[in-house]
């Protein structure tokens, strides 16, 4: 495809599940093809599994914020893109800087670290669904479960005092309300920033109780940064989480020949969440990367600053890597290899948080409420193709 020929990236899905089918054309006949960005520019969508994992390693292409531009008008997040990283955002960084804060975050997130978060995690989950079963049915999923869950888990993770979670949580709620303006929005992130700052500068009372004051202990980053990494956590473990435990559900609910493996025992769990999370990718509209020279990758010319977005959707679907069905969801799949954390050394840092609640939540979920089943029609589930972190607006179940 010439760059007079590029194309939009597409947002329309036929399919709450699957990615939009243009995707899915280009990943047949041009798994790197030429993509007309929001702003006009012409550069590049790759779908390919293979083209993905080598691009997430190729260190030729950066992952640096000022290089990016949004692949789809969403004034909302337009703003953070085209400016250099904020201290702390590891995630909008290349090495050396990158390298040095993930290393410092890592051992925060260590296979200890967050099986020592398990048993908060299950009764925050167990509270939660106390209040869902006292409300009675119907319930919003999203409202009364797939939202606070997180919100509450990385309160723990941050170390947000009891007395403060309300407020914390309040803000969180401002800042990724899709009714939030773009002021209120930005008036909710310095309130969470000031936040942030104080429960850094408090002085330690014994052992920190989270990730914030541990940070601040050990003085191996300045506040800025110590401050921005909390702030990074909130927004990726909310979105995230959120994004696949509603999306996960819906297609519990919707494919219930699949809902048998959740009660198999812990091993089927886990292999479960793998697949849920291939399945139903959260990255609505990929990650970006950019050239910082003139190179030639897939055989293909591309120029230093052309922008470049791969779609992790696209190449969780693609046939060359899931060659069985990689359309339908099957939870007895091996999916080692899915890309529904990113590759590379930009990996999801908290994709084992986000593991451990989805393995807490699903089968105690359905365990509470074994006759669990949607409470609309699902074309009628609303769908955040708009959010940058694909899920359900609303999943409205009864039981």
């Amino acid at each position: 495809m010439s760059a007079d020929s590029a194309l939009p990236h597409p947002t329309e899905r036929r399919h709450p599940f699957d990615p939009p089918v243009e995707l899915m054309d280009r990943q047949d006949s041009a798994p790197l093809s030429r993509m007309r960005y929001a702003d006009g520019h012409v550069g590049w969508l790759v779908t390919s599994h293979a083209l993905a994992r080598e691009m997430l390693t190729d260190p030729r292409f950066s992952a640096r914020s000022e290089f990016k531009r949004a692949p789809v008008h969403r004034p909302g997040v337009e703003p953070f893109f085209g400016v250099p990283a904020k201290p702390g955002w590891l995630v909008d960084m290349d090495p050396p800087e990158h390298t040095r804060l993930r290393r410092v975050l890592a051992g925060h997130f260590t296979a200890r670290r967050m099986k020592e978060l398990r048993p908060q995690i299950d009764r925050m989950v167990a509270e939660l669904l106390d209040d869902m079963e006292r409300s009675g049915p119907p319930a919003d999923f999203v409202t009364a479960f797939a939202g606070p869950l997180p919100s509450q888990v990385i309160c723990a993770l941050l170390g947000v005092p009891d007395g403060d979670r309300t407020e914390f949580q309040s803000n969180s709620r401002t800042l990724f309300s899709l009714e939030t303006t773009a002021t209120e929005a930005a008036a909710a992130m310095d309130r969470i920033y000031a936040h942030l700052r104080a429960i850094a500068e408090r002085p330690a009372d014994g052992e920190p109780a989270g990730v914030i004051g541990r940070l601040a202990a050990e003085k191996t980053l300045g506040i800025d940064e110590i401050v921005g990494v909390g702030a990074l956590l909130l927004s990726a473990g909310h979105d995230s989480t959120k994004g696949a435990l509603g999306l996960s559900v819906f297609a519990l609910l919707t494919h219930a020949e699949q809902r048998a493996a959740l009660v198999r025992g812990p091993s089927a769990v886990d292999n479960a969440v793998e697949e849920l999370m291939r399945y139903a990718t959260i990255f609505h509209f990929g990650v970006p990367r950019t050239p910082l020279e003139d190179l030639t990758f897939a055989g293909q010319q591309m120029k230093a600053g052309d922008s470049v977005t791969i779609s992790l959707s696209a190449a969780n679907r693609d046939p060359d890597r899931f060659p069985d069905r990689p359309d339908a969801l099957d939870l007895d799949r091996r999916t080692t290899g899915h890309l529904g954390f990113g590759y590379g050394i930009h990996q999801c840092l908290g994709q084992n948080l986000v593991r451990m609640e989805l393995r807490a939540a699903l089968p105690a979920l359905f365990a509470r409420f074994p006759h669990l089943e949607l409470a609309v029609a699902p074309k009628d589930v609303p769908l955040a193709t708009d959010m940058s972190v694909y899920g359900v607006h609303q999943l409205r179940v009864t039981w």
